[in-house]
């Protein structure tokens, strides 16, 4: 495939454009929603939901051999950039390993916010070994993740735990003495479901789209909280103290979200902080990392 996306990280299998083709031949379901776009290339409509969740289940069965199925309104999420967190923390891992990514499932991986998709997991253990512990406050999410794991025949290198407080990070569902060498975030950006609501309308006008479909679906938890994605982060960096964890990190959604991050870092005396900058398209984002 000719490689286009050069944002992404190097190591991403989705660099180059998509070949139909071969997707197809993966998920035969694909098929009906392909049509020929403006520039003569095939693609699907992006503003389809089911369009866009059968190129997920075609994207996970074709390059990690994964088969996937979520149910409707549970947040699809877009299968490149969720590989691109994945392989930037395998370089921070190696930055402090001799410049080696460290493989196999003794690298034990937190994931909060694990969602119905599982999507974290399922990559970083198909593409490095890694085992996960993935935790969620979604009881019907953490059920739809388990189903995925089980019919993966993946139940020993991934567990999900219930965050059963709303209010809590890592505090009452991380088990005593569990030890991680690195944890993954993906928060709530915004602040209100209707902050939810026009941010998703600025992505369409970005891709003079015009609909005010909700493509990529979520449940109101997956897409906002009290106070956006920085009341969560500083929330996370305050609990992040007390867990036995060699690097902690999230994404961050929006770059004015990063003063009060990095204060609240300061706060508690973090002795290394790394901002890693990451481009999806017309999306720009960041992981922000830390270790005691």
């Amino acid at each position: 495939m000719t490689q286009q996306k050069t944002e992404l990280h190097p190591r991403n299998r989705h660099r180059g454009l998509y070949d139909f083709k071969q997707l197809v031949k993966s998920c035969p379901d694909l098929a009906k929603f392909v049509t020929i776009n403006q520039y003569g290339n095939e693609s699907i409509d992006f503003a389809n939901p089911l369009a866009v969740k059968s190129l997920n289940k075609a994207i996970l069965k074709l390059f990690y051999n994964i088969i996937w199925e979520i149910p409707e309104k549970f947040l699809c999420p877009p299968i490149p950039g969720r590989a691109d967190y994945i392989h930037h923390i395998a370089d921070l891992l190696s930055s402090v390993n001799g410049g080696i990514i460290p493989l196999g499932k003794n690298v034990r991986v937190l994931d909060i916010g694990v969602g119905a998709n599982c999507i974290y997991p399922l990559i970083g253990h198909r593409e490095y070994g890694w085992s996960f512990v993935a935790t969620d406050i979604d009881p019907q999410a953490i059920s739809i993740a388990e189903g995925i794991v089980k019919l993966n025949g993946l139940t020993d290198v991934i567990e999900i735990y219930l965050q059963k407080t709303p209010s809590k990070i890592f505090e009452g569902v991380i088990k005593k003495g569990e030890a991680f060498d690195i944890s993954m975030c993906n928060p709530p950006f915004h602040s209100s479901p209707n902050e939810a609501k026009k941010g998703t309308q600025r992505k369409w006008n970005n891709l003079g789209i015009k609909t005010s479909a909700l493509n990529f679906g979520g449940q109101s938890n997956e897409l906002w909280c009290s106070g956006g994605e920085v009341a969560f982060i500083r929330r996370m960096i305050e609990e992040s103290v007390n867990i036995k964890c060699k690097w902690f990190t999230t994404l961050v959604s929006k770059a004015t979200s990063l003063p009060g991050i990095y204060k609240a870092l300061k706060t508690v005396n973090a002795v290394d902080v790394r901002t890693i900058n990451m481009g999806q398209g017309q999306k720009k984002s960041r992981i922000i990392a830390w270790t005691f």
